[in-house]
């Protein structure tokens, strides 16, 4: 089941002409550490050859060896694709990808008939989870009020997806120069989750707000909104 956690503090930022607050911490949960991720082997050569079969319905074609990784494709009942590796188990299969020449996913061996040397197929380790995307937006992305009505609040909603499970690691950054404390997202599966937070805003000016992503992969997103006032 895929589920959107709501994980950050509010943080409130005082962001003025001429100066700025220190944010609030946002606590970092103690959760337990994840095994170590090894990229997954692309192999050449395969001693023998195996083959499946899709026995029941359509079936998953996954970017891991289990039902919390990504979708990649999907097998029809009756359909064939080539084993080139297995999971230490032998629960699950991986294939080249029949919707993708060059690609391979994970079957799981539930939902097939192997034909071949089983035995014979490399152990594939698990692939090295990713954010995969990330999207930030603010609202409103655009403030004009008269000068006695500040603070105004700008509320923020970044959205982070994960091919499988792993801990995400980001904080926010501001254009004044603080910023929040680091803080950790744990995806128990593939898919997104949301962080909502909100900042106020003390004075005029042309603000920037930065989610910044710091593992499994670095990526930066930003947001940039002017605020100004009539007198």
């Amino acid at each position: 089941m895929k589920r959107r956690v709501l994980l950050a503090g509010l943080i409130t930022i005082f962001l003025s002409a001429c100066a700025s607050a220190t944010p609030v911490p946002t606590a970092t949960p103690t959760v337990p550490l994840l095994p170590t991720s090894v990229p997954t082997f692309t192999p050449t050569s395969v001693p023998a050859r195996v083959d499946l079969r899709v026995v029941a319905g359509v079936v998953n074609c996954r970017f891991g060896p289990g039902t919390v990784f990504e979708l990649i494709n999907e097998l029809s009942e009756g359909q064939s694709a080539r084993v080139v590796g297995r999971n230490d188990a032998s629960t699950w299969w991986y294939v080249r990808d029949p919707g993708n020449p060059n690609g391979f996913c994970w079957v799981s061996a539930l939902v097939t008939a192997v034909e071949g040397e089983v035995e014979a197929l490399p152990v594939i380790r698990p692939p090295v989870v990713t954010v995969t995307k990330a999207t930030l937006r603010a609202e409103p992305d655009r403030i004009v009020v008269g000068c006695n009505q500040f603070p105004q609040t700008i509320f923020l909603e970044a959205e982070i997806t994960t091919n499988g499970p792993t801990y995400v690691t980001w904080k926010w950054e501001a254009s004044t120069g603080v910023s929040s404390e680091q803080t950790v997202l744990v995806f128990e599966e593939a898919g997104p989750q949301v962080i909502n937070d909100y900042y106020q805003i003390g004075a005029p000016n042309e603000y920037w707000i930065k989610l910044h992503i710091f593992s499994p992969n670095e990526i930066i997103k930003q947001v940039n909104f002017p605020v100004s006032c009539t007198p």
